[in-house]
């Protein structure tokens, strides 16, 4: 639709031919996302008239006509001059119902107009610092924050929910101010955890220890997928609880934090062990709880292990590892993946690293299934379809960082043993972690661990003597070393070889080439001479020629002067 007819409709002030103008404007550019630059003005302008229309009394079908056109026009980021103004932000957040300074204008709010408004501040934040700078000065994280406490009201529909958080999670990722506001004066891991519990609908049969209410006492792998709007809201509020909690693994925590991340632990741990509508749908949402789970306070991660062991858990020391173990899965399923492993791949990683770093439980458990008793010393470390060898194939991956973390955890599942470490990577994948921490000579680091226990199988004491240490793998015997360095000798001189033959056959036939063109070359020379050599002695005659008759003329003139005299 052409933007002059929409502004002049605009420009007459009446809300009836503004109303039929915005419809069609709106029903047109619904998923239109890309804007042509060109009418970058009238869009503009388009804007302003908006902006005025709102500051009026409008029927109900005409401002949420309004506001939905506003909507559309803020996914332009190049043309937000409109709406990042005090007064214009302002009138968005009344209608969205989050302004301090006064209410939403009415008094029964449309939720339809409210969800409009706050796409239309998620847009302008999204796309401009100055949008951000405003909405911070407006504290319009205050607003959504009294009614985020309304999380067990059934007033507020699924989407006013999930754009209340959208806003909250925009606010908190993109100003450090607002972070440290919701964290701390708002106490926003309380009323973010509140709204966590309140959508997942727990109940807590014991502390800290989770059931869903009206499944009590069914095992969580057995309980029924969460919806697709639950789990749009939990990924929302966990990327929340991510931005505001993001240093706290960096600092220490008093005893009433402890307390209160616990509380969160518990929470993520029935996360972790829920299932969302759909394979994909599962994975994102665990990775989200992994991220956050990995902000916490190391030594709240027990809440990991504190549920009773239960028909149908996983037992391991007498403790309930069922958390640990869909960690252990989840990394696996990375490892699988393979892509954009520093991305996705590294945070189970460092979180399972951690954990058994300070739980000697979890890190006994994680090293009988990375680290079994080995068996296959046939085969190099990195050979193989085991958790084992995938892991030692990360610590010669190309990026430093997964390398490093790849590395770590294996050394720490050795309680940071070098002998241990070489006997399950091999002295070459383990040199770099044991260069960078001068252990290249043996012995053990720093970490604090419970004592050795015997790991050694029949079948490693008996190959030991013959495994080579670069790689810690056996050769079966001394003669089939020189076979296989014959073999390795034969596979490497046979291309050489054939390589050579063919350079020196180019090489004959360069030579022979050469040898016909010094042929023909002398044969030119050769004509070339006699060619000159008949020249001159054509000029040769000529100029004897020449030579005779001026003697001849000379003798004349002389006879002619005897005669005269």
């Amino acid at each position: 639709m052409d933007l002059r007819v929409v502004i002049e409709q605009m420009e007459t002030g009446e809300q009836d031919r503004a109303l039929a103008v915005l419809q069609s404007f709106n029903t047109e550019m619904s998923q239109c996302f890309t804007f042509n630059r060109e009418e970058a003005k009238e869009r503009e302008h388009l804007g302003e008239l908006l902006l005025g229309f709102l500051c009026r009394e409008l029927q109900p079908s005409c401002l949420l006509a309004c506001l939905e056109t506003i909507r559309i026009l803020t996914r332009d980021k190049h043309c937000l001059d409109p709406f990042i103004s005090h007064s214009a932000m302002l009138t968005l957040a009344r209608y969205a119902g989050i302004a301090n300074e006064s209410p939403c204008p009415s008094k029964n709010p449309d939720q339809e107009v409210i969800v409009e408004a706050l796409k239309s501040i998620c847009n302008i934040l999204l796309h401009n610092e100055i949008g951000q700078v405003v909405a911070a000065d407006l504290h319009l994280i205050n607003g959504v924050a009294e009614r985020l406490k309304q999380c067990n009201h059934t007033t507020w529909n699924h989407q006013v929910r999930f754009f209340d958080l959208r806003l909250t999670f925009l606010l908190t990722a993109l100003r450090v101010d607002v972070r440290a506001q919701l964290a701390q004066e708002l106490h926003g891991i309380k009323l973010l955890c509140n709204q966590l519990e309140a959508t997942l609908g727990l109940s807590w049969p014991d502390p800290l220890v989770t059931a869903r209410a009206g499944f009590e006492g069914v095992p969580l792998e057995e309980l029924p997928p969460l919806s697709r709007q639950q789990t749009e809201l939990i990924m929302e509020i966990l990327k929340i609880l991510f931005n505001i909690t993001f240093d706290t693994n960096r600092r220490k925590v008093d005893e009433e934090d402890a307390a209160e991340y616990r509380h969160l632990g518990a929470l993520l741990r029935h996360c972790l062990m829920s299932r969302a509508d759909g394979e994909e749908r599962t994975e994102e949402f665990n990775s989200h709880t992994v991220n956050l789970l990995g902000n916490l306070p190391l030594l709240c991660l027990d809440v990991l292990l504190l549920p009773k062991v239960e028909h149908g858990s996983i037992e391991y020391m007498g403790v309930n590892m069922d958390a640990v173990n869909m960690l252990l899965e989840f990394m696996e399923k990375r490892l699988d993946h393979g892509h954009k492993m520093k991305e996705t791949l590294l945070p189970c990683l460092n979180l399972l690293t951690e954990s058994s770093r300070i739980h000697r439980e979890t890190r006994k458990f994680l090293r009988s299934k990375v680290l079994p008793p080995l068996r296959d010393v046939k085969n190099r470390p990195e050979v193989g379809n085991t958790l084992r060898n995938k892991l030692v194939r990360l610590m010669t991956h190309i990026d430093t960082n997964v390398k490093e973390c790849a590395a770590e955890f294996l050394f720490v599942l050795c309680k940071e043993s070098v002998s241990r470490f070489i006997k399950y990577t091999g002295y070459g994948n383990a040199a770099g972690l044991l260069a960078a921490r001068g252990l290249l000579g043996g012995g053990r680091d720093s970490g604090i661990y419970s004592e050795d226990e015997d790991s050694e199988t029949e079948e490693y004491r008996e190959a030991k003597p013959q495994s080579v240490p670069l790689t810690h793998c056996q050769f079966n015997s001394v003669g089939n070393v020189f076979q296989d360095l014959d073999k390795m000798s034969a596979n490497i001189t046979k291309p050489i070889n054939a390589k050579t033959d063919t350079v020196l056959s180019a090489m004959c036939d360069q030579t022979a080439d050469i040898h016909v063109l010094g042929v023909q070359v002398g044969e030119a020379e050769s004509r070339i001479s006699d060619a000159e050599d008949s020249r001159l002695q054509a000029k040769f005659g000529n100029l004897e020629k020449q030579i005779s008759e001026i003697l001849d003329h000379d003798l004349e003139n002389c006879s002619r002067r005897g005669n005269h005299a």
